[in-house]
């Protein structure tokens, strides 16, 4: 595919560089010269330097010849007015990312496919999202909802104490009467491979495992985890930015009880004025003296949204410490993640992973509806609708020429959720999850086309 991007801000840079290594044709355009100076060094893409949102430019880029324009800059001017122009200039598809979360809570009312823009994406509300949906199932490390929650895609890392260590899959599997759950992709402790998990796969004490599963099934992987379902009451958030102020409103509609810790007096003024029933500190949330004295250790959750990894990660350790039973933080530097979770923080967000999950499914081949690639790993679900030239209709699991590096989680079938086994027939309109690592996504895309 032939792939504009405007913006080569840390989402922009990121989602170029996912793009450039599966060897899509890439153009990267930024007004700022040292922000390309990255790109030209270390990916192998085109850049241009100038605003995208002139006519010139973009057809500087070829905009005409595009099947995608992505519109990424913090300016949500800039990114309307390319994708408009993008559009009027013959691009296929358009993106533009946007800040102001009431254009995607209105979007049925505004007719946005009129004026060029295809679709809108938020990072700031998918990661408060995330949040959200992970408070939601606290024993796990993130979460991941298709079809409105009909399958999951879990996370969890297992304890030693866990009745899953020392089973099989298949072991594992047959505690409950029918499968409920399958396990999708793995990482051991200490190991950078990704393992697609297989019947005679051995869960270990540190497994980082994610699953697939349905509403019967998520009981029963609390369960098999040795864990009980916690009810979030309380949640402490440090940082009043674009996701500290949309979770605590959306925390506080949902009835939960928000404390939100914010240094700067301006902001901690602004969300205080605007969300009357939150309970907002003017403080310095690096303070431990000071969290503590506002009942730390009573919380539920503590979630870090400043725009700083550091602080963010420095205050869930530090709130880990003090028994917090769920640790969130937000962290713009991907190197992060694997120091940070075998340091003992619970989950990490990060808005540029986020983003290109939600970009990624206009650039994989066969009817997508939806795309997660998974933290910390080298794999990513991908959710296909059979259509009536996929190879895989008509066909049971088990006959399929599917690579061993890629496997079925599940299929939603008239609104119901299935873990789907060798023996399943796919039929016409299923939707099917499958986990696959970067090498066979080619191959598992031919069977879907």
């Amino acid at each position: 595919m032939k792939i504009i991007i405007a913006g080569a801000g840390e989402v922009g840079y990121h989602l170029a560089k996912l793009l450039s290594f599966e060897s899509h044709d890439i153009t990267l355009i930024d007004n700022q010269k040292s922000n390309l100076h990255t790109a030209e060094n270390k990916l192998d893409i085109k850049t241009i330097e100038g605003n995208s949102a002139s006519i010139s430019i973009l057809k500087e880029a070829n905009v005409e010849n595009s099947d995608l324009v992505v519109s990424l800059t913090t300016s949500e001017t800039t990114n309307f007015t390319t994708c408009i122009l993008s559009k009027q200039l013959g691009a296929k598809r358009t993106i533009a990312r946007i800040s102001n979360v009431e254009f995607i809570k209105d979007c049925n009312e505004i007719d946005f496919d009129s004026i060029g823009i295809d679709e809108l994406i938020s990072p700031e509300d998918l990661a408060a999202e995330e949040i959200k949906l992970i408070l939601s199932d606290s024993a796990f490390t993130n979460t991941h909802d298709f079809d409105n929650g009909i399958l999951k895609m879990m996370a969890v890392r297992l304890e030693k104490n866990a009745p899953f260590v020392g089973k099989t899959v298949m072991e594992a599997a047959s505690v409950y009467p029918g499968v409920h759950f399958m396990p999708i992709a793995l990482k051991r402790e200490d190991s950078e491979n990704t393992v697609i998990p297989r019947g005679n796969t051995i869960f270990c004490e540190c497994d980082h495992i994610y699953f697939i599963t349905n509403s019967q099934g998520l009981e029963e992987l609390y369960k098999l985890m040795g864990a009980e379902k916690q009810k979030i009451k309380d949640v402490m958030i440090l940082g009043a930015g674009r996701v500290g102020s949309k979770l605590s409103k959306d925390l506080i509609d949902k009835g939960i009880n928000v404390k939100l810790i914010e240094i700067d007096e301006n902001k901690a003024n602004k969300i205080a004025e605007e969300v009357t029933d939150l309970m907002v500190l003017n403080v310095d949330g690096r303070n431990v003296d000071l969290l503590v004295e506002e009942n730390l250790e009573s919380m539920d959750a503590f979630i870090a949204t400043t725009g700083d990894s550091e602080t963010n990660i420095m205050s869930c350790l530090m709130a880990k410490s003090k028994k917090i039973k769920k640790t969130i933080a937000l962290v713009e530097n991907m190197d992060y993640f694997n120091l940070s979770q075998s340091i003992g923080i619970d989950t990490l967000i990060n808005k540029k992973l986020l983003a290109a999950n939600d970009i990624f499914k206009f650039v994989r081949n066969g009817d997508i509806v939806e795309l997660a690639k998974l933290n910390d790993m080298d794999a990513e679900i991908v959710e296909f609708i059979v259509n009536e030239n996929s190879k895989v209709l008509n066909k049971k699991i088990k006959d399929l020429n599917f690579p061993l590096s890629a496997i079925i989680g599940g299929v939603i079938r008239n609104n119901q959720g299935r873990i789907a086994l060798g023996d399943f027939d796919i039929q016409l309109g299923d939707r099917v999850l499958v986990c696959s690592k970067p090498e066979s996504i080619k191959k598992v895309e031919s069977l879907f086309l």
